[in-house]
C-alpha cells in the first residue's frame, strides 16, 4: 500500500510522537510504502504568531493546497491523519475527502471533544463540554491553555466542524486506543461503527527486567493532570520510606525539585531518552501512575509491562480498563494520597506477589501489544476504512493479498 501518515508535532515529545514513529517503522518493515507529512509547534512564538495560528485551526488554505498536492504526487491508497492541531486544522481531511482519498484517524487524546483535549479541568475530571454543539464551557473557564481567547479559537473550529460534520463526513475510519476511550466519542457524537479500538504497542521489545532495584518509578510530563501532587503527598505519608525516582520535566518541576531537596527518598533525574527510561523500568519494582484525567491510552503502562513491572495507578478511565487490580498491578482512589501510600506499602511488603505480577505484566504484553499483533489490527482497520470508501473499494483486495 501507499501510506500518507500526517502529524503535528507538539513542542514538548510525548508518547503520541513515539507512536507515530513506530507505525511508520512497523509499515515500512511490512513493505509498504510510507510517507511522513509533518508540522511542528516550535513555529508558533509569539502571541501574532499564536493568533494567526488560531485563526487557522479553523480551516488553513496553505494545508488544503498542500494535502491536494501531496495526494496528486504520492497519490495514497490512504492517509492516516494522527494530530492535525492546530497547524494542519481539518482542511485536510475535508480535501482528502474531496480527493476521494479515504482517511484513517487516531484519536490520541480528547480533542474533539474538548477543547483542552483532558476531560480535565480545575484539577478534577470534567465532561463540561461533552456533547455539546459549541464547548462553551471551555471558554468561561478559559481550559485551552489558561486563555479564554484561545479557548474560544478552539471552541470556534469544534462548533463549525460538528455543524458541518466534517468528523463523520471526512473519516472512513477512527482509532481509539481503548474502549473507554470509544465510549466517550460515541457520547460525543462520532458513529459507533466508525469506531475501532486498537491499543498503542511496544517496538523493539525491551525484555523482561529484574526489579532487583528495588525503587518505585514514575514517568511522565510532570503537570497536574499527571498527579504529581498526589504522588508527592503520598511519599511523605509512607510510613516505611522507599525510594522514588521521578523522570519526566514540565510546568510542575520547581515543585519535584523542592520535594526532592526535603525527601531523601525522592530523586528526580529530569528528563531521560528511551534508552535511560527502559533501563529504569528494568531495575524498578513498580511504576506508579497517579493520573488524574482519564488518559487516552498511556504508552508508559505498555512500555512497564514489556519490562515485566507492576503498576500502581488511579482507578479511573483507561487505567482501569489496561491495568487488572491485584493481577498486573495495584488501583487506588484518584486524587488520593493516602489511597496511593497504601497501595504502594501493600506492594512493597507482599514480594511473592509482586514477582507472580511481574509474569503477568510480561504476559499481557506478549498477548496484546507487540508490534506483530498490533500490525494484525491495523491492517483490519485499514481494509475496513478502504471498503467503506466507494472512491477505492476495488483497492480493498489488496489489502487481502497481504493478509
Amino acid at each position: 500500500m501507499r501510506i500518507l501518515l500526517l502529524h503535528n508535532r507538539y513542542k514538548c515529545a510525548g508518547g503520541e510522537d513515539g507512536v507515530v514513529q513506530a507505525e511508520r517503522a512497523l509499515l515500512a518493515r511490512m513493505g509498504h510504502a510510507v510517507e511522513l507529512w509533518q508540522e511542528s509547534n516550535d513555529a508558533i512564538t509569539g502571541p501574532i504568531a499564536a493568533g494567526i495560528t488560531a485563526f487557522q485551526s479553523v480551516y488553513s488554505f496553505r494545508h488544503a493546497r498542500e494535502m491536494r498536492r501531496r495526494i496528486k504526487r504520492f497519490r495514497p491508497d490512504l492517509v492516516h491523519i494522527h494530530n492535525f492541531f492546530p497547524r494542519f486544522s481539518p482542511s485536510v481531511h475535508i480535501a482528502c475527502r474531496r480527493a476521494g482519498t479515504p482517511v484513517v484517524q487516531t484519536l490520541h487524546n480528547f480533542r474533539l471533544l474538548c477543547p483542552a483535549a483532558t476531560l480535565h479541568a480545575e484539577s478534577v475530571v470534567c465532561e463540561g463540554c461533552l456533547g455539546r454543539a459549541i464547548p462553551w464551557p471551555a471558554i468561561v473557564r478559559g481550559c485551552y491553555r489558561g486563555s479564554r481567547p484561545a479557548s474560544l479559537a478552539v471552541a470556534n473550529m469544534l462548533a463549525i466542524h460538528r455543524a458541518l460534520g466534517t468528523w463523520n463526513r471526512s473519516v472512513n475510519q477512527f482509532i481509539t486506543l481503548s474502549q473507554f476511550a470509544r465510549k466517550k466519542f460515541v457520547a460525543g457524537g462520532i458513529a459507533a461503527d466508525k469506531i475501532a479500538v486498537k491499543p498503542n504497542f511496544v517496538d523493539p521489545d525491551p525484555g523482561l527486567g529484574t526489579g532487583n532495584g528495588g525503587f518505585a518509578l514514575f514517568v511522565g510530563r510532570l503537570v497536574e493532570e499527571k498527579g504529581v501532587h498526589t504522588l508527592l503527598a503520598a511519599w511523605n505519608q509512607l510510613r516505611i520510606p522507599r525510594r522514588l525516582k521521578i523522570v519526566g520535566d514540565g510546568p510542575l518541576a520547581a515543585l519535584v525539585a523542592q520535594a526532592a531537596a526535603k525527601n531523601p527518598q525522592i530523586e528526580w533525574l529530569g528528563r531521560c531518552d528511551q534508552a535511560q527510561v527502559r533501563r529504569a523500568m528494568a531495575d524498578a519494582a513498580l511504576l506508579v501512575f497517579p493520573s488524574t484525567w482519564y488518559e487516552a491510552f498511556p504508552l508508559v503502562i505498555v512500555e512497564a509491562f514489556a519490562a515485566g513491572l507492576p503498576i500502581v495507578a488511579s482507578q479511573l478511565g483507561a487505567m482501569e480498563e489496561l491495568i487488572a487490580d491485584g493481577e498486573t498491578g495495584r488501583l487506588f482512589p484518584p486524587g488520593n494520597p493516602a489511597g496511593l501510600a497504601n497501595a504502594v506499602e501493600s506492594a512493597f511488603a507482599h514480594p511473592d506477589q509482586m514477582r507472580a505480577m511481574r509474569l503477568r505484566a510480561r504476559a499481557t504484553y506478549e498477548q496484546k501489544y507487540t508490534a506483530e499483533v498490533n500490525s494484525t489490527h491495523l491492517m483490519a482497520i485499514y481494509q475496513k476504512s478502504l471498503e467503506n470508501s466507494p472512491a477505492t473499494a476495488r483497492r480493498a483486495s489488496r489489502l487481502e493479498a497481504i493478509g
